[in-house]
């Protein structure tokens, strides 16, 4: 049971990593933008950030939104170093 609740929490992390969805991905880069994790990526230094609270969602209701929430749904919170300093 428990190897099932780990495998299912990498699961759950990868797919907040890599977004809401590649539509959403793919509708960034054709506006000519990054993802905040990508923007974050280049500010920091390389692997030096640490995200707080990557699984938390919204409990927004109304405009259909209680059906749409994915992980960490527009906001990135965590600290890094930029040139050796934590931000």
């Amino acid at each position: 049971m428990t190897r099932n609740q780990v495998s299912e929490l990498h699961e759950i992390r990868a797919q907040a990593l890599a977004g809401p969805s590649d539509k959403a991905t793919e509708s960034q880069h054709a506006k000519g933008k990054l993802t905040a994790r990508e923007r974050i990526e280049l500010l920091v230094d390389d692997g030096s950030f640490r995200e707080v609270e990557q699984l938390r969602r919204h409990r927004a209701t109304g405009f259909g939104l209680e059906a749409k929430k994915p992980y960490t749904d527009g906001v990135i919170t965590g600290w890094g170093t930029v040139e050796g300093r934590t931000v």
